[in-house]
């Protein structure tokens, strides 16, 4: 949704907000249709009784009118719209021809629990997009922006790229940015479906519609209002809501079909039975309506949208957005999951887990110049040793007399007096550093971990080993994810040992290394020949060829916009625990569906096969066909619910 669209719906939300009465009347004004009909009903099966049948029918009349009026335009439009017939037809013509026969009650009674289970459904639809708009009320329109000290109040869609704005405590925040300036608790629970305050500081990434809970922060707008995390759940919520999974499309080929089917064998009903069972005609046409009512497939239509739209409405509450029903529904039969080693599994930056230095030498005194010359250098692992240093000290580092850089190798600076070399091994002097503490590096690399050596004058004065840590949850996230019966393998880049050394800490199934953008696809068209239906999980667009592969394309919200893009479902927090959430929420959806349809076919065959040996009537055949559609309904609404399985 762009920016004008946004706003356009908020002042349409405004306008019929001025007329708080009208618009809770306009939303129900469906299932008050129905109870004004059943009135009527019970107006008109009075006055049949004390014998004023002409006022009776009058009212009966208004009991169709008024309650099968939004149901037969309905069908009217649809069949007009895809030229097919359609359930809501085939109701319309079963309460006309019940009313033909006399049966006025009946045919009433009919409009009335289809108005009535159409109203329940119409609450299921907008229960579903409840999402939708409870983001567009949270939706901030203003921010306040700062300017050469000067703050003004300005529409969210004028802020650009770099702008600074202030949030106070208890606003929302109005665009996605870093905060430049304060510290404060976020809740960003709109966001990440976390109902935990994170506590953030300079340099930590915001999101708009989350709240600033207590301190006041200013924040660089990073991103324009239209591209901001907020406005990307919000298109991809109704991207989803608005495509129809494989499941709903079949359901909606078949009942145009089938519609056309029952209307042919009503028609034959009409006859047959007359000459070869000796049914009256009355009797006949009596039980062709019948027939009508309880072969309408109302209660297996209404088996999967439903349950579909509660379970992507679920799913976005809790930050897991699925782009399609059809995605949501091939979750469930997935395999095996491949991951992405690099900011899937791991945090997706090096951090130092070791540092062994000379015995001579003092260890917080070497880390403190070793730090101060690598303070110098953009590197990775540079930046690495640095917050290592800072993680346990605040003292100002220093600033080498001479330093540089040796592209490919390392550092090579002058402080206190001496030469230093910090890199790689061949850089320092292979043998010596290979010799330095009894080998100890040949064990580092062994454990998968980057070696950085330090040489002083006197030769190896510290081996430094780092490694790209695992994320806390993945291990619990993993085994979630065994307990559900899924493979779970890691592709990675890395080399043999690194592979096997996050392997072992991940406790993942298997692991495939030196995996380049094009062999991880190869590798995963393997694993899917293996598996069957296989998931991918990636953050960064070296991920896409093997999302775009995949069966089911997973990517982490904080990873790169090319991975959500490709991605059939996105994780709007790095939170892998989610996905087996997912799984569970996809299964517990499609076991909804299949008892759905189990219980609307079953309904539908045993109302056939009464109304052949003359078992049921037509106000009992209203019941249980209406009365199952209800049911089916409110066993959709089951996928609402907190709990997935």
């Amino acid at each position: 949704m762009s920016q004008g669209e946004l706003a356009t719906a908020k002042n349409e939300k405004v306008l019929v907000s001025a007329s708080p009465r009208f618009e809770k009347i306009f939303d129900h004004i469906e299932l008050i249709a129905a109870i004004i009909s059943g009135i009527f009903i019970v107006f008109g099966w009075l006055l049949s009784k004390w014998d004023h049948e002409s006022i009776s029918i009058a009212f009966y009349l208004a009991a169709f009118i008024i309650g099968g009026y939004a149901k037969a335009k309905e069908g009217i439009e649809e069949t007009i719209k895809n030229k097919d017939l359609n359930v809501e037809l085939l109701m319309f013509f079963a309460a006309i021809g019940s009313a033909i026969i006399g049966y006025w009650t009946e045919g009433a009674m009919l409009i009335f629990i289809f108005a009535l289970s159409g109203a329940l459904e119409t609450y299921t639809m907008n229960k579903s997009q409840k999402e939708i708009s409870s983001l567009l009320e949270i939706q901030p329109e203003t921010a306040t922006r700062v300017a050469n000290g000067r703050e003004e109040i300005v529409h969210v869609s004028s802020l650009e790229v770099g702008d600074s704005i202030l949030v106070k405590p208890g606003e929302r925040v109005p665009a996605d940015g870093k905060i430049a300036q304060g510290m404060t608790t976020i809740d960003e629970s709109t966001i990440s479906g976390e109902s935990i305050p994170v506590t953030k500081g300079s340099g930590v990434e915001v999101f708009a519609g989350t709240i600033n809970l207590n301190g006041s922060i200013t924040v660089e707008v990073t991103k324009p209002a239209n591209e901001t995390v907020f406005q990307k759940i919000i298109q991809l919520v109704q991207s989803a809501q608005s495509e129809k999974s494989p499941s709903q499309l079949f359901i909606e080929r078949f009942e145009g079909a089938y519609v056309k089917i029952v209307l042919f064998v009503v028609v034959l009903m009409m006859f047959i039975p007359h000459f070869v069972l000796d049914w009256s005609w009355n009797t006949t046409f009596y039980r062709a309506m019948i027939l009508l009512v309880v072969a309408s497939p109302c209660a297996l239509v209404a088996s999967i949208m439903p349950a579909t739209l509660s379970a992507i409405s679920n799913g976005a509450r809790k930050g897991i957005l699925f782009k399609g029903g059809v995605h949501l529904e091939s979750l469930s039969h997935v395999k095996a999951i491949a991951f992405d080693k690099t900011g899937t599994l791991t945090k997706g930056k090096p951090e130092v887990t070791d540092f062994i230095v000379r015995p001579d030498l003092n260890e917080h005194d070497l880390l403190y110049l070793i730090s101060s010359i690598e303070n110098q250098s953009n590197h990775p692992l540079a930046i690495a040793i640095v917050q290592f240093w800072k993680s346990k000290n605040d003292e100002v580092l220093l600033q080498p007399d001479q330093i540089e850089d040796v592209p490919g190798w390392g550092l090579k600076a002058q402080l206190n007096k001496q030469e230093w070399l910090i890199g790689k091994k061949d850089f320092v002097g292979s043998k010596e550093a290979q010799a330095f503490e009894n080998g100890v590096s040949t064990q580092l690399e062994n454990d998968g971990k980057t070696v950085v050596y330090v040489k002083d004058s006197s030769g190896i004065a510290a081996v430094i080993g780092l490694q790209d840590i695992v994320r806390k949850e993945t291990k619990n996230a993993l085994l979630e994810l065994k307990k559900e019966g899924i493979r779970t393998i890691m592709l990675t880049g890395d080399s043999e040992n690194t592979a096997k050394s996050i392997a072992a800490q991940s406790k993942i199934d298997e692991y495939i290394a030196e995996c380049l953008p094009e062999t991880k696809v190869s590798s995963l068209k393997k694993i899917k020949e293996q598996y069957g239906n296989v998931a991918m999980v990636g953050d960064g667009v070296n991920d896409a060829p093997a999302l775009a592969t995949a069966n089911v394309g997973i990517a982490m919200g904080e990873g790169s916009d090319v991975a959500m893009e490709t991605a059939d479902v996105v994780l709007m927090k790095n939170e892998l625990s989610r996905i087996a959430e997912a799984i569970r929420l996809s299964r517990k959806m499609n076991r909804i569906i299949k008892q759905n349809i189990i219980f609307s076919l079953t309904v539908i065959m045993v109302l056939i096969a009464s109304n052949f040996l003359e078992f049921v009537n037509l106000p009992l055949g209203v019941v249980g066909h209406e009365g199952s559609t209800i049911l089916v309904i409110l066993n959709s609404l089951r996928c609402l619910g907190g709990g997935n399985r």
